[in-house]
């Protein structure tokens, strides 16, 4: 048994206290005063040193407290949890932004699929991607020592940068995990009788980067049909409002204060 410092919110305050932790299960003293079964967790969250634990029950419980002791957490919680677990190797981040990350390797140790993200924890690493911020699963060839193998493909949205992970594990297996992963992010896929041509292509010149200006220019649409076509991208969950643009008009200071400035 470990015994871990943390700061555990309870009643709508930080308590500083110890926790025992072992492969079983977490103990927490008074003022809490609870025992949580490790099988009975099936979420698992991470907002930097904080990490939001989720029973099968309904519980919920916050704890904050320094890396090692959340890495130690995390890997007691993911290794014993109720998930879908298997053994595989994983290179994680491989590409950022399209680009080769330096030094990426391929690590041995776990993927775990929880109900709002997907884990990769090795002796090394932990990492983990939200499974609302999954932009494609995919099966995909991958160089691994000379030869060509087969991979899962995962890339997901990370402050506006796509970045892709690969799992490799035996082909049988690959597949499983393979339908898994789709059918574990299904509530992110839109058919593509959902959106109309242009709406479709609006999406696109977003994706590439360009603003509403650039986009009017483009297609010759005015503010008025961008604005319809914005709130049907919005309806469908597929972008969301980082600036809304304002439309002004003249106060009669405003309009002295330009007639003003003429006269001079």
């Amino acid at each position: 048994m470990t015994q871990l410092p943390v700061k555990l919110e309870h009643d709508g305050k930080w308590v500083s206290l110890k926790i025992d932790l072992d492969e079983e299960k977490l103990t927490i003293p008074e003022p809490v005063s609870a025992e949580i079964k490790i099988k009975s967790i099936d979420d698992l969250e991470e907002k930097k040193n904080l990490l939001i634990i989720n029973t099968k029950k309904g519980e919920t419980i916050k704890l904050a407290s320094v890396p090692k002791v959340l890495q130690l957490l995390k890997r007691a919680i993911i290794m014993g949890c109720t998930a879908y677990r298997l053994t595989a190797y994983f290179m994680s981040p491989a590409i950022r932004g399209g680009v080769m990350v330096k030094n990426s390797k391929w690590e041995k140790g776990v993927i775990a699929v929880l109900k709002t993200g997907i884990w990769f924890v090795s002796k090394e690493k932990q990492v983990c991607i939200p499974l609302d911020e999954v932009s494609g699963i995919e099966l995909a060839k991958r160089e691994v020592q000379g030869r060509d193998s087969d991979v899962v493909q995962i890339s997901h949205v990370e402050n506006e940068e796509v970045i892709t992970s690969f799992v490799l594990c035996p082909l049988t297996t690959l597949q499983i995990l393979f339908n898994y992963l789709k059918d574990a992010t299904k509530g992110l896929d839109i058919s593509s009788d959902e959106l109309d041509g242009m709406s479709a292509q609006v999406a696109m010149l977003v994706y590439s980067g360009m603003d509403t200006h650039a986009i009017e220019n483009m297609i010759s649409i005015s503010n008025k049909q961008i604005e319809s076509i914005y709130n049907k991208l919005i309806e469908k969950g597929l972008v969301d409002v980082v600036m809304t643009r304002r439309e002004v008009k003249l106060t009669t200071k405003g309009v002295r204060f330009v007639n003003e400035s003429v006269q001079k």
